[in-house]
């Protein structure tokens, strides 16, 4: 009982919106990290995907927790590398699945890659370093209430990035994340949801990609597309850099 106590008194104190549930990569179906199960569980399940401490938000642009997910108000200083990698061929499609997304927490689903050791991304971690490349971004259309999120808010709907196809084969890490919107009129109130999985991509190229940022380093409080009035009729810009294209 008192595992449960403990479950459920966590749960409360990062009380929150959502995360990736599961993904289909490369035709295989992943069962991501479940926050509120796997830390109870007897071996504890190797996934793909790292640690996530909840399905609350970070809502600190400077905080370690923007990158892969964390808590360090309770302790938990960021996230840390998954067992698993899933094999995927470059120039697929991935797909996402979030839990149900609520309604009012309108904003963009923004998706980064980052190029892993050749050991792979079981014992690598980025820190601050510059290495990440943006891969997706969907955020508002035009200026109606249509958003990146907005698939989410109804049973099976999915985010799709896809892998590039010029990239080097070897293994990567991917940050996945919305931005919730519905409180961001000013700096803190935008709530980030990232989660981190680890890809073994197989058949790329040799271009190199362009645009890396760090994370915590990409976003700043005054960015045009974290402060920023969602329930007015305006255009949005997706922050950080620009899409990497092949």
């Amino acid at each position: 009982m008192k595992y449960i106590a403990a479950a459920l008194a966590f749960a409360t104190a990062v009380a929150g919106h959502g995360y990736v549930n599961n993904a289909t990569i490369g035709n295989k179906a992943y069962t991501f990290y479940q926050p509120y199960q796997d830390p109870y569980t007897s071996p504890v399940p190797q996934r793909i995907s790292r640690e996530i401490q909840g399905n609350g938000p970070v809502q600190d642009v400077t905080s370690a927790d923007l990158q892969c997910g964390g808590y360090t108000e309770g302790g938990i200083v960021g996230s840390k590398p998954a067992a698993l990698h899933a094999e995927v061929a470059a120039g697929s499609e991935v797909d996402l699945y979030w839990t149900l997304w609520p309604d009012s927490h309108v904003g963009p689903t923004v998706t980064y890659m980052a190029k892993c050791p050749d050991a792979g991304c079981n014992n690598y971690m980025p820190n601050n370093t510059a290495v990440w490349f943006k891969v997706q971004q969907t955020g508002r259309t035009g200026t109606s209430n249509t958003w990146g999120a907005t698939p989410l808010m109804k049973a099976g709907g999915v985010v799709t990035y896809t892998v590039p196809s010029c990239i080097p084969s070897g293994n990567y890490l991917v940050r996945h994340e919305i931005i919730a919107l519905h409180a961001a009129y000013s700096y803190p109130g935008a709530q980030f949801y990232p989660g981190c999985h680890q890809l073994k991509v197989t058949g790329g190229g040799s271009k190199t990609p362009t645009g890396l940022v760090a994370f915590p380093g990409a976003y700043k409080g005054t960015d045009a597309g974290i402060t920023y009035d969602a329930y007015k009729a305006q255009t949005y810009t997706v922050p950080g850099p620009a899409l990497f294209t092949c």
